[in-house]
């Protein structure tokens, strides 16, 4: 769609900031309120004092989910409300200089058949800015600036582009130029989204802070962040096939990594209270997927990379057929869970615990009643999660989630998932073998795959899934494209 044209009369003293916290690859379990309330056992406790404390004034969700379990598809469907697959964005976009980067097929957030929530918020006189990861379509190869953040509502955009960079001395872009700069980049991010603020103090805006960490590599991070773990021998799944020590390593620096997204959380925290915004701002903390660390014999996300001694652990693992020698395409909760905390001022109680199923979906419809503009939601897939945040779970409120991957880089799968609250179907459209159905109440961490199993309950609640997933699925998009 072209972008909307502003009509709201709304004074600025009237319009509700909102800060948006994405942070990138963070585990629903990286931070210590999640840990503490007993839904991640197996998990040492991260140090993450500024999310605890953003906790216990707002809303913590324990049932939030993404919709694809990898960067640019999650960002899709959190930036617009719509699936990604209808938005013809599978997997991550790969980058000008990546290897699998072809510059005749890239792939791109179309600006002309999509509205953001950042073209919502500006239409009704807020001022926006995106600082840190765009990862929905790179105009600095081809100078397209179609693909620029600019191009989908932002005023303001600073960070980068492409789906990485460098947790230390990054090439960011500023002012429409790339450039060098010196320091964390957690930090230098930090410092430009605090500079939005202090610009934009006397008008109503939304800022959404699109943090690289604690996506890897982790390390170097600062002496602060470092120090709850350089001692740490840190507890890690139970699974015999794990290599014990490398999995312990990558928890240490993951973690000392997630400090670094919180310290600076608390900066920004900060920033608004010194400004005296606080009650007049709504604060968003999420992710844009989930992580493993050990967790199912991998580690990473939706497109999973063994962490077994030996890779891959034999033909099959848990069942599911093995397809690729290191990569285990999933739809594991884990990749699919993410943090959500709300902090609402006069609308959301401190402490408020939120158990409904929520996903990313939903964040569009919410942060468009916000605006003000309920109706730029109407049609789309997601609900307005205003109700339970103010503590009040409609009864009619539907638990069950659909979930998706076509992976085509590295590995080729089609996943489609549909989960209750007890009950979890994937099928793999492209791969044989390669379907999974778990009873989440007695295997909540998904390490039975029942999908064979000879017990009628089992049978007749993967046809009911069967029948539901098929009533929503999505065609298999890279499927068609390549003519299987």
């Amino acid at each position: 769609m072209a972008a909307l044209i502003v009509t709201s009369d709304r004074s600025s003293a009237e319009s509700t900031n909102v800060v948006m916290v994405l942070t990138d690859d963070q585990a629903p379990w990286a931070f210590a309120t999640a840990v503490r309330s007993g839904q991640f056992p197996g998990v040492p406790i991260p140090s993450t004092p500024h999310l605890d404390r953003l906790a216990s004034d707002g809303a913590v969700f324990r049932n939030f989910f993404c919709t694809t379990p990898v960067c640019s598809p999650a960002r899709a469907t959190l930036m617009t409300g719509r699936y990604a697959s209808d938005l013809g964005i599978a997997d991550f976009i790969p980058q000008p200089g990546h290897k699998l980067y072809d510059p005749d097929r890239a792939v791109f957030l179309d600006p002309d058949t999509t509205t953001t929530i950042a073209e919502v918020f500006r239409s009704h006189g807020y001022r926006t800015g995106l600082i840190g990861k765009w990862h929905l379509g790179d105009w600095t190869d081809s100078n397209d600036r179609s693909k620029h953040p600019t191009a989908h509502g932002f005023d303001t955009f600073m960070g980068l582009t492409g789906g990485g960079t460098k947790p230390s001395d990054p090439e960011l872009e500023k002012d429409g130029k790339l450039r060098q700069f010196k320091g964390l980049t957690t930090d230098i991010l930090t410092d430009h989204a605090i500079e939005f603020i202090d610009q934009n103090v006397d008008q109503p805006f939304f800022l959404c802070l699109s943090t690289r960490a604690p996506h890897g590599p982790w390390l170097p991070v600062a002496p602060e962040d470092w120090e709850p773990y350089q001692d740490m021998v840190p507890t890690i799944p139970d699974d015999p096939g794990l290599d014990r020590k490398a999995i312990r390593k990558k928890m240490k620096e993951y973690l000392a990594s997630t400090s670094g997204v919180d310290r600076n959380l608390g900066r920004l925290l900060k920033v608004i209270d010194d400004h005296q915004l606080r009650d007049n701002t709504v604060v968003i903390f999420t992710s844009d997927h989930g992580y493993n660390m050990g967790h199912n014999g991998i580690w990473h996300k939706g497109n999973g990379i063994w962490a077994t001694k030996q890779k891959p652990p034999g033909e099959t693992h848990h069942g599911v057929r093995v397809i690729s020698p290191k990569y285990r395409p999933n739809l594991y909760d884990l990749s699919l869970r993410v943090p959500a905390i709300v902090r609402w001022p006069g609308v959301v109680k401190p402490s408020t615990v939120v158990d409904a199923t929520a996903t990313h979906l939903d964040w569009f419809p919410t942060l468009c009643s916000v605006a003000g503009d309920e109706a730029s939601a109407d049609g789309l897939p997601g609900r307005d999660l205003s109700p339970l945040l103010a503590g009040k779970t409609p009864d009619d409120w539907d638990q069950d989630f659909y979930s998706e991957y076509d992976m085509i880089n590295y590995a080729r799968a089609s996943l489609r998932g549909y989960r209750t609250p007890r009950f979890k179907l994937v099928r793999d459209r492209w791969n044989d073998g390669c379907d999974e159905f778990y009873d989440l109440r007695s295997d909540p961490a998904e390490n039975e795959n029942l999908i064979h199993s000879d017990d009628p309950e089992i049978q007749n609640a993967i046809e009911a899934l069967d029948a539901k997933l098929m009533s929503i699925e999505r065609p298999a998009l890279q499927a068609l494209k390549m003519g299987r």
